[in-house]
């Protein structure tokens, strides 16, 4: 938005060599050494950057004061009977644990053009991450041959669902926060994700969905961060929290609560900031077991919806990276969803002599469509066994909400609810579940869901 170009007018590193502070090796399957090598560098570089700005105005910009410590890690890879013993090696950024610089106009003040100096900052740090931070790897022949396979490709995508977040720090000082989450597995502007914002809301509900391309599932991780919005001001961080993508079973969905802490570099954080909530799927490429498409093999599907149409009669879909990211038609997971609340145990009591008059409320999210149970008088532990029926038009991207009320002759009070999407119950079928009343202090309700389905498939 601020620069047209920038370019290297000199470029030094100066006289001061890095320091390696540690070096290990990593077991490889027996084909391959690596080695990973901790580093440490305050050096005396003399790099200028030629910029020019979309308003004309070029400025010669010294980079100065740089300190960085990292991880790098060589990959000498494949060993063969010939000196040197390998074929090639790979070189690449492990880990980037800290980079520090400083930006001067030479001969005048940075400052005098304002978002100039985050500007510039923010691109050499995607640069770096974009050119050489792991997995991002080059690789120099040593032996002649064939060595594309050692390069970066695509292994797989993982599909996010982010859910919801419950109690979070409230960072403003009149009303609430007004949290949005921005989701990545590697932070560079064009693959991170950014859900909306919801406005004065402590526990929010996105259920906004999305996919990301996995290039190391061993090494790679999730990260979400939760933000206030504070409108032209910067956003304030809540917490942040990520998840080892090595701990994700191919094809199978898992859903997960996350501890949102202050930093990702600090192990021991007892402040609570409050939960974010996902549902989670990483589908390798070329999946030998395969997933069925009931309809037709010509077009793809969401990872998601394959999972959920795995079992059903038809012939097995094959997708590659590049058809993975094409226009694509959309299967839609249309059915029946039967909910039958049963009973609460442990509610609250909200009356003054210790009970509460409880009923329930059910609402599917996408349609706004209610029901409510009857009123069951005087009961901290009442027992409803009243089923309901939705008719539910896209279950992939609804959810459904379960309030729990007590019931006043001259009103209502809120006692606690449960967030439920739908992926469960369409991958099961049918279960039962005990499930905590958020927002109360104590309190469970069980419920019964089963699942008609009727899919049906458009254009999208």
């Amino acid at each position: 938005m601020i620069l047209s170009s920038l370019k290297f007018s000199k470029f030094t590193l100066g006289t001061v060599a890095p320091q390696f502070t540690g070096v290990s090796i990593i077991e490889d399957e027996g084909d391959g050494v690596t080695m990973e090598l901790e580093m440490q560098w305050d050096g005396n570089p003399s790099i200028i950057l030629a910029i020019k700005t979309l308003l004309g105005v070029s400025l010669p910009v010294q980079v100065k004061d740089i300190g960085f410590t990292g991880v790098f890690r060589l990959i000498f890879k494949p060993l063969v009977d010939e000196f040197p013993c390998f074929g090639a090696v790979c070189y690449s950024l492990r880990e980037k644990k800290n980079l520090e610089f400083r930006l001067k106009v030479v001969g005048g003040d940075i400052s005098t053009i304002p978002g100039i100096y985050d500007a510039i900052e923010g691109m050499i740090r995607d640069a770096i991450e974009d050119s050489i931070a792991w997995p991002v790897r080059k690789v120099v022949p040593i032996l002649p041959g064939d060595y594309s396979d050692l390069e970066l490709k695509p292994v797989g995508m993982l599909e996010v669902k982010l859910v919801q977040a419950k109690d979070l720090t409230n960072k403003d000082l009149i009303g609430k926060s007004d949290p949005y989450a921005v989701v990545y597995i590697r932070p560079l502007q064009d693959r991170m994700k950014k859900s909306k914002t919801i406005n004065n809301d402590l526990n929010p509900i996105w259920n906004e969905h999305f996919e990301f391309i996995v290039e190391d599932a061993s090494t790679q991780h999730l990260v979400v961060k939760v933000y206030d919005d504070e409108g032209v001001q910067s956003s304030e961080l809540i917490g942040c929290a990520h998840v080892l993508l090595s701990e994700l079973q191919p094809g199978k969905v898992k859903d997960v609560w996350l501890k949102l802490v202050k930093s990702l570099e600090v192990q021991r954080d007892n402040k609570n900031r409050g939960q974010v909530h996902l549902e989670l799927l990483y589908c390798p490429f070329g999946m030998e077991n395969g997933f069925v498409n009931p309809f037709t093999p010509n077009f793809s599907m969401t990872s998601l919806e394959k999972v959920l149409k795995s079992g059903m009669n038809g012939t097995e879909a094959t997708e590659t990276p590049k058809e993975a990211t094409q226009k694509r038609k959309e299967v839609i997971i249309r059915g029946v969803l039967s909910v039958t609340i049963i009973s609460a145990e442990d509610l609250p009591p909200v009356d003054l002599i210790g009970k509460a008059d409880p009923y329930v409320v059910l609402t599917l999210k996408k349609s706004e469509t209610k029901n409510k149970t009857r009123v069951v008088n005087d009961s901290l532990n009442p027992v409803w066994n009243q089923t309901f029926d939705f008719v539910v038009e896209d279950g992939l991207h609804d959810m459904l909400i379960i309030e729990v009320w007590d019931h006043d002759t001259f009103g209502k009070d809120y006692i606690g609810r449960c967030i439920m999407t739908l992926t469960r119950v369409i991958l099961e079928g049918e279960y039962k579940d005990s499930l905590p009343l958020d927002g109360a202090k104590s309190g469970k309700l069980n419920v019964q869901l089963k699942w008609m389905p009727q899919p049906i498939y458009r254009d999208s």
